[in-house]
């Protein structure tokens, strides 16, 4: 009787393996915190604020609530408003635009590179209009974007750089870590991300200490010192909680991405062994960036796209879909008009890719089994496509 080595599923994400990692370091901090009950900014707000500036090479951090109010702030304190234009890419979490639009400006949108899957730095200059403001490039998956040629353009045109690092902590362009690659910088939290807490949360970075503190302010109703409001602000304080156990999870980070680079490098290896890379593109990583990797995002013909997720569902192997519409064509952005076509290149990622399983603790068993079910799935389509062309 022949016995089955396979998996019994492979998750996308999984936390848990994680946290049993630094288990005993988690539960020291958070009872820590719990007999200091000091849980709203405090002390351990301020630890996490330095060690992430110094962890980028950034001259200021400031903590926040949110990945989305870490793009949001920054743009209110550069004082962007109503009848300004800000320059990003469709291709991204809804959370980008979504900053640019409370502010009352208007999002400008721009095709992405086909191969990284970020903004194409050669068509913004098209883009930039008298009213432009700021360009929020975002380093998608964990590939910084390509920013030198951003950077120069916006300097030349007096228009402020602001990171969407969401997804990036740790990512390096040309030997510079994400966070110091423009005016402001903005990072995530979020459980799913490299470095993820046990809840929301957000980061700031700059290196200019005037932005630094209007961002502190800002973050806090305005208000510097207690009671005084210079403006109107809101509330989002990082939690102490989270900043406590980031301040653990950061100790760990690097060993983690190299992880996680070693994953990619395995389903690289496997996709080539397997004869499959005319099929599936794998994610291209820039020379002279350093990848972190947050998703594994491959590409296929539409036409399979969806009928691969659902095999892969039958054998419990998550996938996801980063992002299935692309943000010119959200029903809350219809007023800017624009329509299927637009943006050719984000609209194709958009119905072409899969997030695989991506996370530090995937073994080469587990990869195997992804890969190979995916084989599979694409030989069994092969072999239909020749017995439907000899019927026909």
């Amino acid at each position: 009787m022949s016995v089955s080595h396979e998996p019994a599923g492979v998750p996308a994400l999984n936390l848990k393996a994680q946290y049993q990692s630094i288990r005993d370091e988690i539960e020291t901090v958070v009872l820590n915190l719990l007999e200091s009950q000091m849980f709203v900014l405090g002390p351990e707000v301020a630890g996490l604020e330095a060690e992430v500036a110094a962890y980028c090479g950034a001259g200021h951090g400031v903590g926040c609530a949110s990945g989305s109010d870490a793009l949001l702030l920054p743009l209110m304190a550069m004082d962007v408003g109503p009848g300004d234009e800000v320059i990003t890419t469709p291709y991204t979490f809804f959370a980008t635009a979504g900053a640019i639009w409370r502010t009352g400006a208007r999002p400008v949108f721009v095709d992405i590179e086909p191969d990284t899957f970020n903004i194409d730095p050669h068509l913004i200059e098209a883009a930039i209009t008298g009213r432009t403001r700021a360009i929020i490039p975002v380093h998608l998956y964990g590939q910084a974007a390509d920013m030198d040629p951003i950077r120069e353009l916006a300097a030349s045109r007096g228009i402020a750089v602001v990171e969407d690092a969401a997804q990036a902590i740790g990512a390096a362009y040309r030997g510079v870590r994400a966070g110091t690659l423009g005016d402001a910088a903005a990072f995530s939290f979020y459980p799913s991300k490299n470095l993820g807490g046990f809840g929301d949360g957000g980061m700031m970075t700059t290196d200019d200490p005037a932005l630094a503190r209007r961002l502190a302010r800002l973050r806090v109703h305005g208000m510097e010192p207690r009671y005084h409001h210079h403006e109107v602000g809101f509330n989002s304080r990082l939690d102490a909680l989270q900043a406590a156990v980031l301040r653990v999870k950061l100790r760990h980070l690097d060993a983690w991405t190299a992880l996680r680079r070693e994953v990619a490098d395995r389903y690289r290896s496997l996709f080539a062994s397997h004869g499959l890379e005319e099929v599936v593109a794998v994610p291209h990583e820039r020379p002279g960036n350093y990848h972190v990797y947050n998703q594994f995002v491959i590409r296929v013909p539409a036409v399979l796209r969806d009928g691969l997720r659902e095999m892969l569902a039958t054998r419990k192997i998550g996938t996801d879909v980063y992002y299935p519409i692309p943000l010119h064509l959200q029903t809350c952005f219809e007023s800017l008009g624009h329509r299927p076509g637009d943006f050719p290149h984000a609209e194709a990622a958009a119905r072409e890719t899969i997030a695989l399983p991506m996370y530090p603790e995937l073994t080469e068993v587990e990869q195997r089994h992804v890969v190979g079910s995916i084989r599979q799935f694409l030989a069994g389509y092969a072999s239909s496509s020749m017995t439907t062309d000899r019927a026909a």
